[in-house]
């Protein structure tokens, strides 16, 4: 491995090139511990402080994770989104298998809290109305890829199982339908990118500028009336967003008018 002093590319970002390359052929796999930052230096002839940028650079990008005392390690853990929430509700309203054996969703916390703007906003309440939350956890090979919440009125669950810390064994949404008597009719996704909160990046082991996607999910009833609004945040770099459908083929030509004659 080495470098070319003479490239118009910094060095830090011709190392971070090649250790990308390796990561990927899978001389790295994940979880796996990269050599120390003296011994990458030394490979390459360059300072410590060279190799300190290159592995920040990657740690922002969500290839790699550092944990103190430890090393520095490949993160390799890419969670694919798919169809954004339209997922949890499957083919047939129910768990999708295949997401449920490599995601596993911990609950973290259940009470009562005050509504942030973007949540009392999609109720129609004020900021700092009090709901019901539910937070949670989302792990892949113990490592965090996702953090959420979900809110609901008082007045639609309190006393019911949505107040309890308790999991449910079906999805939330139909323990939500059931307690609240309000069956999910439509809904809406909204995906942006914006940088994390401080917990936020502890919590999923990401460096705090490293950009992470939000999503905001409303669901409706048949009156058009908010049941849940959902929160979920992913590290953007390691997260992508798939989406498959169909393609209309071209409509045909209308009939002439039948009164219509040509000469």
């Amino acid at each position: 491995m080495s470098i070319n002093p003479g490239a118009a590319e910094f060095p830090h970002r011709q190392i971070a090139d090649q250790l990308r390359e390796r990561i990927r052929r899978g001389d790295w796999g994940p979880g796996e511990r990269l050599p120390s930052i003296p011994a990458i230096a030394e490979m390459f002839g360059v300072a410590k402080q060279t190799v300190q940028r290159t592995v920040d650079q990657l740690r922002v990008e969500g290839l790699l994770i550092t944990k103190p005392g430890s090393g520095t390690y490949v993160r390799g853990t890419k969670r694919r989104l798919n169809r954004l929430s339209r997922g949890r509700y499957g083919g047939f309203r129910g768990y999708h298998a295949d997401l449920a054996a490599r995601y596993r969703q911990h609950l973290v916390e259940v009470g009562r809290a005050p509504a942030p703007p973007e949540v009392a906003d999609a109720f129609g309440v004020r900021d700092g109305t009090e709901l019901i939350v539910r937070r949670h956890l989302v792990r892949t090979e113990d490592v965090p890829v996702e953090v959420g919440a979900s809110w609901f009125r008082v007045e639609d669950a309190a006393g019911t199982s949505l107040e309890r810390r308790e999991a449910f064994g079906r999805p939330l949404y139909q323990e939500a339908e059931e307690a609240t008597g309000r069956p999910y009719a439509s809904a809406t996704d909204t995906l942006s990118a914006r940088q994390p909160s401080r917990e936020e990046a502890e919590i999923l082991q990401i460096r705090p500028d490293t950009p992470v996607l939000h999503l905001l999910h409303v669901a409706f009833d048949a009156g058009h009336k908010p049941v849940e609004v959902a929160q979920a945040t992913w590290p953007g770099p390691m997260t992508t967003l798939t989406e498959e459908y169909k393609i209309p083929g071209p409509a045909p030509d209308p009939d002439p008018d039948p009164g219509l004659t040509l000469g």
